[in-house]
Parts: C-alpha cells; structure tokens; sequence
C-alpha cells in the first residue's frame, strides 16, 4: 500500500515547496487592500484558475514549447521577474495601489502577478517538469491540483488575516510586502542570469 502512495507524496512535496501557499498569503493581502468584497473573490478565483491551467498546460505542452521556441526556463526567470519588478515598483508609489485595482486593468491582478508568476512562476514550472519526468503522469497531475486547492483555501482565509491586523497594520504589512516582491523579482532575474551563465 505504501508503495501506491509513495509517488504521490514524493512528487506532491516538491511541488507544495516551490507553490509555497502560506507565502502568497501576505502578498495576496497586499495587493487586494481596499479593494470591494467582489474584487477580492474575483482575485482568488482569477489568481487561483490562472495558476491551475498554466501549470496544467505546461506539464503536457512545456518541453515542447520551449525546445521549439528556443527558449529556456531561465528566459523565463528573467522575463517573469522584470515585469514583478515592474509591478512592485508601481505598489510602492503613493496612490498607486487604488489605481491598480480601480482602474481597467485592475481586474487582472489576479492573472498577473497573482495567478502567474507568484503562484505559478519558474520554480513551479520547472518542478512540475521533474516530478512528470520521476514520477510519470498521474502523481504529477494529482500533486498539482491538490497544492492549487491548498492555495485557494489560503486565499479565501485570507479575509480573516486582514480582520486580524486591521485598516492600519494592513496598510504598513503592505509597504514591506511590496519590497518583499521586488526583492523576489530581483531574485527572478538573478537566477535566470545565473542559469544562462553557469551551466
């Protein structure tokens, strides 16, 4: 019996590492503060749904995509992590945060960056590739959903973390959240250098 499971918790452990649910917690919380109850379920179904089929959709057409386009999981590390780095930066400036979420484009935050590239980024790409590779199909797929149905439930108790810290402690979490996210977009790039250069 525990040899019909081992596959299944071997590949799920990486890929819950590499998702890492609890850490998008306070970024999610920084990024959907002041916005209405509507935008906040929109942000988790749109964060969560974006993340699920990107990674889905990599694991059956991932290998492929790349070897035909040239392109290298470190292209992406560098790409993705410039336009986080792009965003954080906009956060960080006065009034920014309500613009982002009222104006047209403010719908999306949860496709970009929520949904891809802090839930479903490289680590997640390249991790899903692996596990397809040891572990084969089914493991992979079965590993992926549940850790997509661990970050929705995050999301959505999210509400009570914000009830928790309050209007003011919210908006100051918010201020080092948003240097956390550059930080991590700098940490993007910088590994996707590092994989160009040092094979």
């Amino acid at each position: 019996m525990s040899n019909i499971w081992e596959p299944y918790i071997l590949s799920f452990i990486p890929i819950f590492v590499a998702v890492d649910a609890i850490g998008n917690i306070p970024v999610f919380i920084s990024m959907v503060e002041g916005a209405s109850k509507k935008q906040k379920q929109k942000a988790v179904i749109d964060s969560v749904t974006t993340a699920t089929v990107v990674a889905i959709l990599f694991m059956f057409v991932g290998k492929f995509i790349f070897s035909l386009l040239g392109i290298t999981i470190a292209d992406f590390q560098i790409a993705g992590g410039t336009l986080l780095f792009i965003i954080a930066v906009r956060l960080l400036m006065p009034g920014a945060q309500k613009s982002l979420l009222s104006d047209k484009h403010g719908g999306d935050i949860g496709v970009f960056p929520l949904g891809t590239p802090l839930i479903t980024g490289p680590a997640v790409l390249t991790t899903t590739l692996m596990m397809l590779d040891t572990y084969g199909m089914r493991p992979t797929f079965v590993s992926l959903v549940i850790n997509m149905l661990i970050v929705w439930i995050t999301l959505v108790k999210s509400e009570v973390i914000m009830r928790f810290l309050g209007a003011s402690g919210t908006r100051a979490f918010s201020k080092i959240m948003f240097i956390l996210l550059a930080a991590i977009a700098v940490m993007m790039v910088r590994r996707g250098i590092l994989g160009i250069f040092v094979k």
